[in-house]
């Protein structure tokens, strides 16, 4: 299935829907002939969608965000003072570090991604520089403070799941999380050392000179997305923090631009237009509205149904048993894990089922191998959360696409540390850095070895 759909949506090009859609019917095929009824089956489909409803919704309060803030002129805003501010040489650099510090305090890569990510991408675009390089970085950014964030879900779920301390599993983390961004950033500084000589200043000059006739640039717009990233930072919910930005952005266009309230509403449904003969300058700002995600939202529905039955029929938990019987020691065990959040992500579409299934699958192990429960967290949030990107088809994967413009094809070489964090993590677990043991408090580091005992129960999974 996963070949196909490769195949499909890199060789073909086209969207993931149709052989997603072919997956669940043949999923639900397998299901009736192990013996399961039409109604479980709906319901397991059901099941599926009703996991993803949280992020839906989010979905679509980005696009409002999106067309309401380009309409409002708030993205025209931050574009033209980024480019005011922010030299070519270290943007990627600066981008990266921004939205890490911006997720850190929000706890959400989605609603970084949804706000700075798409201001950064327009500075980025302006500035010549390639727009995988630039969505990449701020995937990275965004990555690093969801992973890191006490308010993350995904960072809570990961702790919860394992019986984990929230703030032991964080420090655990950043043995994997500080060298990969350390890499990541180093390596957006020898990227932009090599694109800063091929910007074109007349062009940067000209797209600031027309955003300036397009819209009425103020310093005074910026205070929206600050309010919105104040209200999460101060534990507001992200839904209500995002429809308060819609909002401020829907009144920008009317009251600080002088569009009419149709034209207002339009861009929330439609998407903002304009056409200024400036290329550049209509391709950043022509999109966003509550049509824009659809692709997206249908993309999620979709997998959902597909992940509920191969979740809730016990197919995913056959294809972990297999991973199980690949387990020999400290290292396989937890490259097993990071595999296993890997083909989640892939076979259901969604991270947050990467963390479920994988969790209840080795925590047992892990116990029985005397590791103590935050190395598991960590090799989930390692397999699970930061791989969810490089799936085309994954809610992740769509919800980048939609909201920063760029595929995985392009982004996926220069999301660093969502590449880098699994590999670090795998290489600890077989040189037995950092691996922490039930007897050392859950705190120490230890090798591989493993209690006789523990071998004589892997021959029973």
């Amino acid at each position: 299935m996963i070949g196909i759909m490769l195949y499909t949506v890199v060789e073909l090009k086209q969207g993931p829907h149709i052989p997603l859609i072919i997956g669940t019917v043949t999923a639900g095929l397998v299901a009736l002939k192990a013996g399961f009824k039409w109604q479980d089956i709906e319901e397991m489909m059901y099941k599926g969608i009703r996991l993803a409803l949280p992020a839906v919704v989010i979905i679509i309060l980005v696009g409002l965000i999106i067309g309401s803030w380009m309409g409002g002129g708030i993205v025209a805003s931050m574009i033209f003072y980024g480019l005011k501010l922010l030299n070519p040489s270290y943007f990627l650099v600066a981008i990266c570090l921004i939205c890490a510090i911006v997720s850190l305090s929000i706890g959400s890569s989605w609603s970084t991604m949804g706000t700075i990510g798409v201001a950064g991408m327009g500075i980025g675009m302006a500035m010549g520089i390639s727009p995988g390089m630039v969505a990449g970085a701020v995937i990275s950014g965004a990555y690093f403070g969801d992973k890191l964030s006490p308010l993350s879900d995904t960072t809570n779920l990961a702790s919860g799941l394992t019986n984990t301390d929230l703030f032991d599993h964080i420090k655990h983390m950043l043995w994997t999380t500080i060298p990969a961004l350390v890499i990541a950033l180093g390596v957006y500084a020898f990227l932009g050392q090599n694109v800063s000589g091929a910007i074109d200043a007349d062009q940067i000059a000209n797209t600031s000179s027309v955003m300036q006739e397009s819209f009425l640039i103020s310093p005074w717009l910026l205070l929206v997305p600050v309010i919105v990233i104040g209200m999460v930072a101060m534990k507001v919910p992200a839904v209500p923090a995002l429809i308060v930005g819609a909002i401020l952005g829907f009144f920008s266009q009317v009251i600080v631009q002088g569009d009419t309230v149709t034209a207002a509403l339009t861009a929330l449904q439609e998407g903002y237009a304009i056409e200024t003969g400036n290329a550049l300058v209509d391709d950043l700002f022509n999109g966003g509205g509550l049509d824009s995600m659809m692709y997206t939202v249908s993309m999620t529905i979709v997998a959902m149904t597909f992940g509920g039955i191969l979740e809730y029929s016990g197919m995913l938990r056959s294809i972990m048993n297999q991973l199980l019987k690949l387990i020999r020691n400290t290292g396989s065990l937890i490259a097993s894990t990071i595999g296993a959040a890997f083909i989640t992500n892939a076979s259901c579409a969604e991270q947050y089922i990467s963390i479920v299934v994988p969790s209840r699958m080795f925590a047992n192990t892990y116990r029985k191998m005397g590791l103590a429960s935050k190395n598991l967290s960590r090799a989930l949030e390692d397999g699970g959360t930061l791989t969810s990107v490089f799936i085309p088809w994954n809610t992740c994967g769509v919800f980048i696409l939609g909201t920063l413009g760029v595929g995985v094809v392009e982004y996926g070489p220069y999301a660093l540390l969502n590449l880098l964090c699994p590999i670090i993590s795998i290489i600890y677990a077989f040189t037995g850095f950092t691996i922490a043991k039930i007897d050392d408090g859950g705190g120490g580091t230890g090798g591989q070895k493993e209690p006789a005992e523990v071998k004589t129960e892997l021959q029973h999974v």
